[in-house]
């Protein structure tokens, strides 16, 4: 299974964003699936999650500008990023898990957004 981010860019303050993650070699529906952030000398935080049946979690951060959404015929999961801030400035990994017997978890390379000042 490979999970593929999407959509990374440098983009001004107040700006908005949309990335993706399409995971491919899954011949099953992802239990959870979700967004984590990395910035420079931090560690990986919780960005937003959504469950299979639509389910979401955001961190209080991003609460209000952040919106997930996912399409499981497709397996992939989508992060519309609005009123971007500096602070957002982060890798941005994708995340998704799987119970098959035994739990599986998956994580993209990450996509580098940087929002300027």
């Amino acid at each position: 299974v490979q999970l593929v981010e999407s959509g990374g860019a440098l983009v001004q303050a107040g700006g908005s964003l949309r990335l993706s993650c399409a995971a491919s070699g899954a011949a099953f529906r992802f239990n959870a699936m979700g967004w984590y952030r990395q910035a420079p000398g931090k560690q990986r935080e919780l960005v937003a999650t959504v469950t299979s049946v639509g389910s979401t979690n955001y961190a209080d951060s991003v609460k209000g500008r952040f919106t997930i959404s996912r399409n499981n015929a497709k397996n992939t999961v989508y992060l519309q990023m609005n009123s971007l801030k500096p602070e957002d400035t982060a890798v941005y990994y994708c995340n998704a898990d799987a119970y098959l017997g035994v739990y599986y978890e998956y994580w993209g390379r990450g996509t580098q957004v940087t929002v300027s000042s």
